[in-house]
């Protein structure tokens, strides 16, 4: 009897962890697979490479399956012989009285449970879908080797999952967060800019310095507010005495609250590199509470000037 029931219960707790785990699979989210395979998870990671081989995940649940079909059938077999009733009607009373229950806690209940919760159940029972997958292993490589030939003969390839995110996925993300309540459209938009200028290069905002209107060491403090008021400018880059290179920045503001009739003093001036990407730059800019930038080249000449601004602009208003 201990022998039958164990025979019955095994059977239907494989049954319902691979019925559970095949839902999860095709329920989980990959974003997350990602996130977690890149923090180290090594179940992510195995789940990620079952998603690259889905024939083989497949082979297993369906190893599985029937295995627990056969140790549930064959339990309830075993069973049959201790109803007290005939042995005929005792073999057709015993599946209908424990098919109910096969299909409730074998089936539906665990593929509605991973349904709701596929990742965290699924990294639970990752370890253990995986010893059953080498356990199985001589027979599902027959399954995953006959659906390798039928890809090369039909002449179509799975699509390969890496651990990187595609930016629709990530847009998708965005979506589904504001629709959930945790962005707010502001911070949906400013997300969505930031991948669209992540390609783009300081390069492509930067100013040359012969368009942009300097300042001089020396300088009459009040001729250069003029220019200011007038130009609508509040940062004027400032060269030296006797040369062009260019010293530093001053703003006007500065200006204002300065005593000194001429300009004497300046805010140092950052280097940055034309092929640092936009949000680099301004996060560089950032850091150094600095308002404008030296733009050089790869030989360390000055290609322009980029502003803090220009950066914060390009990224808000990105379409």
């Amino acid at each position: 009897m201990i022998t039958t029931i164990a025979l019955f219960s095994l059977g239907l707790f494989l049954s319902a962890f691979f019925s559970g785990c095949e839902t999860g699979f095709y329920r989980v989210t990959r974003i997350r697979l990602v996130l977690d395979a890149r923090g180290g998870d090594r179940t992510a990671r195995m789940l990620l490479w079952f998603t690259n081989n889905p024939a083989l995940f497949v082979a297993t649940a369906l190893i599985g399956n029937n295995l627990a079909n056969y140790l549930t059938s064959l339990g309830i077999v075993l069973g049959a012989a201790y109803l007290p009733l005939s042995a005929g009607v005792a073999e057709i009373a015993a599946p209908i009285l424990l098919s109910p229950l096969v299909f409730v806690y074998g089936e539906l209940l665990p593929k509605n449970v991973f349904f709701k919760a596929p990742n965290r159940l699924l990294r639970r029972g990752g370890p253990l879908f995986l010893a059953c997958a080498f356990v199985f292993a001589p027979i599902s490589a027959l399954l995953w080797a006959l659906g390798w030939v039928l890809q090369r003969v039909i002449g179509e390839t799975p699509l390969q999952v890496q651990l990187t995110l595609a930016r629709a996925e990530l847009q998708q993300v965005l979506v589904e967060g504001q629709d959930a309540g945790i962005l707010k459209p502001a911070q949906r938009r400013l997300a969505q800019s930031l991948f669209l200028v992540a390609s783009r290069k300081v390069a492509d905002v930067s100013v040359p310095i012969t368009k942009s209107h300097l300042a001089q060491l020396g300088d009459d403090k009040k001729t250069v507010l003029q220019t200011a008021e007038r130009r609508d400018l509040s940062i004027f880059p400032v060269r030296g005495d006797d040369s062009l290179d260019l010293v530093g920045y001053v703003r006007a503001v500065d200006l204002l609250l300065d005593d000194a009739p001429t300009i004497e003093t300046v805010r140092p001036l950052p280097e940055v590199a034309s092929h640092e990407p936009l949000i680099a730059a301004l996060i560089q800019l950032q850091s150094a509470k600095a308002d404008v930038a030296r733009v050089v080249g790869p030989d360390g000449e000055t290609q322009g000037l980029v502003f803090t601004n220009d950066l914060t602009t390009s990224l808000v208003r990105s379409e």
